[in-house]
Formats: C-alpha cells, sequence, structure tokens
C-alpha cells in the first residue's frame, strides 16, 4: 500500500512525539489528565545572525487545535504499542473523544518578535496541552524561519520584487507550500509553487528551463517556439552563452516580457545584457535573475549597481540556510492545583524559565520605532478571566512621556472555539510590512545588533528568585 504521508484532518492524533503520549498516559493514570495547567511557547535566544524574528505560522497551529482527534485506527495503533502495554484500558477510550477544550492567546501573525518573549500561551486540561508539543513547535517554527529569512532579503532589495523560487529543494513537498505562505506574508510578491497560488491566492510565476533550450537544435527556434505558446513569457538566456543567448532572444521575434539569468557573473552580465536589450530598443524588457541567492549577494549586486529588475530566491530561502534551526521551547508556566495556583519553571543551566502566564508590552519611542518590551504576568482579574493579560502587580508596562504600550497577546481561542475570524493572509502580510517599518534601523541591517531591550517584570524577576 502507497502512502503520501501528507497529514488530513482524520489522522491528527498521532502527528506527535512518543513521549507527549507517555506523559499524557501518565497524567491519566495519576489523576492529572484534567487539572488545568497554562504553558508558552517561545524562541530562547535569537540566531546569532538575526535581529528580530517575524511571527508566522498561526492559522496552521490553529487549524490542528480546531480538528484534533484520535482517529480508531490511531488508537488501536497505541493499544498494541508495547509502551503503552500497562496503561488501563479507560485511557484509551478516553482518546477516542479526546479534542481541544482550552484558550489560546497568541502574537499575530506578522508581528515582529524577540528571543524570550511568549509566542502562543495555551490554558486546558494538562492532557491536551502536553500532547501538542511537538505539533505546535515545528507548525510555528518552520513558517517563523522562512518569514524572518524573506524579510530580510526583501528589506535589502530596494523595493525590487522577490519571488520564492524554493519548493524543489524545500525539506519536502508539505514544507515548499507552507515556505510559499510564510515569504508571502514577509513581503515576497510571489512564489513558483502553483499549490500555494490555488490553495492561498499567492501570485505564481514561471518562466522556462534549460532543458526546453536543449531540446532544440536552434536556440532561436527555442525562443520562438515557446514564445508562440507563451507570448508573455521570460526566456532563460544562459544555457549555453548569456550574451548570444540574449541576442538570439531577441532574433527570434518572441513577444517576451522578461529575460533570466541564473548562473555566472551576475553584476557583469546583467549590465551587458541590459545593454544589448536597450541597443535593440527593448527597454521594456526586465532581467530576472537566479542562482543560489540571498541577502547578501543581493544587497552587493545592487549595491554594485547590477541591472536587475526581479530576483527569484530558492534554496537560501526555503531552508534558511545561514540559521535553519530555532531554540524553540514550549514549557510549563502554571498549574491550578487542589491548594491553588502554582508557578511553575526550570532552574537548569542555560535552560531557566519564568513562572506564571506572561503578556508581552511593547513601547514605541516618539519616532513611532520600537523602543523596549516589557514581559509581565498576565493579570487572572483582567477582563476575560484568568491569564488575560494584565499589566503585572506594582509595575507599570509605560513610564512618564512614553505612548501607551501595546500587549501583544491577543486571545484567539476559548474553550476550544475560535473567538472570531483571524487575518487573513493579506492582513497579516499588511502587518508584517508595518512592524518591520517601526523596527530600528540597526535591526534591519544584515550585521548582528542584537540590542533591541526586552526584559522580565520586576515581578517575575522576583517571584523566580
Amino acid at each position: 500500500m502507497i502512502h503520501s504521508l501528507f497529514p488530513d484532518d482524520q489522522h491528527l492524533g498521532l502527528l506527535t512525539d512518543l513521549y507527549e503520549l507517555t506523559m499524557a498516559a501518565g497524567y491519566f493514570v495519576h489523576g492529572l489528565a484534567d487539572q488545568r495547567v497554562t504553558v508558552e511557547l517561545w524562541v530562547r535566544r535569537l540566531p546569532h545572525c538575526r535581529n528580530y524574528l517575524v511571527c508566522a505560522g498561526l492559522e496552521q497551529a490553529v487549524h490542528y487545535l480546531q480538528h484534533f482527534h484520535f482517529s480508531s485506527e490511531e488508537i488501536e495503533y497505541l493499544r498494541r504499542h508495547p509502551t503503552f502495554s500497562a496503561v488501563p484500558p479507560t485511557w484509551f477510550e478516553r482518546l477516542s473523544d479526546l479534542c481541544f477544550t482550552g484558550d489560546v492567546w497568541a502574537v499575530p501573525e506578522g508581528t515582529v518578535v524577540f528571543g524570550g518573549e511568549p509566542l502562543l500561551r495555551v490554558t486546558g486540561p494538562m492532557m491536551e496541552a502536553q500532547i501538542f508539543e511537538t505539533y505546535l513547535i515545528t507548525t510555528l517554527t518552520m513558517q517563523t524561519l522562512v518569514a524572518t529569512k524573506a524579510a530580510r532579503v526583501v528589506s535589502v532589495a530596494q523595493g525590487r520584487p522577490i519571488f520564492d523560487f524554493g519548493t524543489r529543494r524545500a525539506h519536502g513537498p508539505q514544507a515548499g507550500l507552507l515556505a510559499a505562505r510564510a515569504a508571502y506574508l514577509a513581503g515576497c510578491q510571489g512564489t513558483s509553487n502553483t499549490e500555494a497560488g490555488r490553495l492561498l491566492g499567492i501570485p505564481t510565476l514561471g518562466t522556462q528551463a534549460h532543458s526546453w533550450i536543449m531540446a532544440f537544435d536552434d536556440e532561436k527556434e527555442a525562443y520562438r517556439k515557446f514564445g508562440e505558446v507563451f507570448p508573455t513569457a521570460a526566456m532563460l538566456i544562459d544555457t549555453y552563452d548569456t550574451i548570444q543567448g540574449v541576442k538570439n532572444a531577441l532574433a527570434s521575434g518572441a513577444a517576451m516580457q522578461a529575460v533570466r539569468l541564473d548562473s555566472g557573473d551576475l553584476l557583469t552580465l546583467s549590465r551587458e545584457v541590459r545593454q544589448v536589450l536597450d541597443n535593440a530598443g527593448r527597454e521594456d524588457v526586465k532581467i530576472v535573475a537566479s542562482g543560489d541567492l540571498n541577502e547578501y549577494k543581493i544587497r552587493d549586486l545592487l549595491a554594485a549597481g547590477a541591472c536587475i529588475d526581479l530576483f527569484g530566491v530558492g534554496t537560501e530561502l526555503t531552508t534558511s540556510r545561514d540559521e535553519p534551526s530555532l531554540t524553540t521551547v514550549y514549557k510549563l508556566v502554571e498549574q491550578e492545583t487542589p491548594s491553588g495556583v502554582v508557578g511553575r519553571m526550570k532552574f537548569s543551566a542555560d535552560k531557566k524559565t519564568h513562572p506564571f502566564a506572561k503578556q508581552i508590552y511593547r513601547t514605541t519611542a516618539s519616532d513611532g520605532k520600537f523602543k523596549k518590551d516589557l514581559i509581565v504576568r498576565a493579570s487572572p482579574l483582567a477582563p476575560g478571566g484568568r491569564g488575560a493579560g494584565g499589566e503585572g502587580q506594582g509595575e507599570a508596562p509605560t513610564r512618564e512621556g512614553e505612548a501607551p504600550a501595546e500587549p501583544l497577546l491577543i486571545q484567539v481561542m476559548q474553550h476550544g472555539h475560535l473567538m472570531g475570524p483571524l487575518p487573513t493572509l493579506e492582513e497579516s502580510r499588511d502587518r508584517c510590512r508595518q512592524q518591520l517599518a517601526r523596527l530600528p534601523d540597526e535591526l534591519l541591517q544584515l550585521e548582528p545588533h542584537q540590542n533591541y531591550p526586552v526584559r522580565f517584570s520586576e515581578e517575575l524577576e522576583n517571584v523566580r528568585k
């Protein structure tokens, strides 16, 4: 039997690590399964070559929570698994109707965030919260990685369009689709991924393969034939000789809109190709560049005066090759016990955490740029009930002369149900654009400048001590 291995809404229960399920069974056996807890997801620290992160992936995380359940096939698999041989039958029966019944607070997609700041907060029965850990971490991590990389690429392009060309180099077809979404959210103009175009409405772009040129004995004929079928095409001109290639494309009479450079000295070739096109009266033809590009190469090409109108970025974008991982964690911070609410935290070296549910307050300077973030304990007395995001006790998030601080975590789910429609992809894309425009200038540089102030409130520091 052949399996696609793509997740579907009917088989979400086992998309997790085994230890999440062993803990869930252990909680059930010892009467802790329904004890309410709060867990938070955050990135411990920024990667060395990142001055900020662009949060992405919330929509897919919410979809998972809305549709989560165990199918009968999944439950039967667990019954036969030797790890669960001593687990009572009542646990497997409980799985048959298990779904998400808790609350979710999250930073909206497209928001700029920093290390140590909670991106997602889940409050609910302990067994539920535990099982979701793996899926939520991987979903938010992957898209946040790509969105951050895309934002960096877009920031140096001087307004020139950036297209995601990376599906074929992504870590699997689903990763390519999610990367296309994250890249578009962070400012790319479109993608080569046609399924992203169909499902998400992202503009799609395709040019031409070297195999097309090689399939014809004459390069001019290859261009002419392609133009007959695709009159608005971009012609790939570097299969043999780039300068002769652009001359052959012109001589073919094809009604092309652009030519594409995919190899060689892009700076020199773009200038020479531009001159050939202009001398032929084809100032209207754009030059597209691709081929192992990243933000550093694009910055340097444009600084040197490259005649390039549009960039296609592939491998570097969809894999975030220079910083391919985040230290994302999902930790218990608060537990409602019979004796009251108790804060939970870790003491281990380099992995210490702060207890209790939290909120982030962001202060803006007089010039409209982000100034600092303060992480406080979420007040149980704030509107919306326990964990709703108050200021914390005894410490205001703003000081005299500062604009009112903005809370970043917004409640999106209550009792397992969506509280209202999430922002559309276009709205999240617009939010990302606005957020990046409000970053201090040094944080938009490609060199490390990890100096944005993020601190925990005095109350949280004292409680931890």
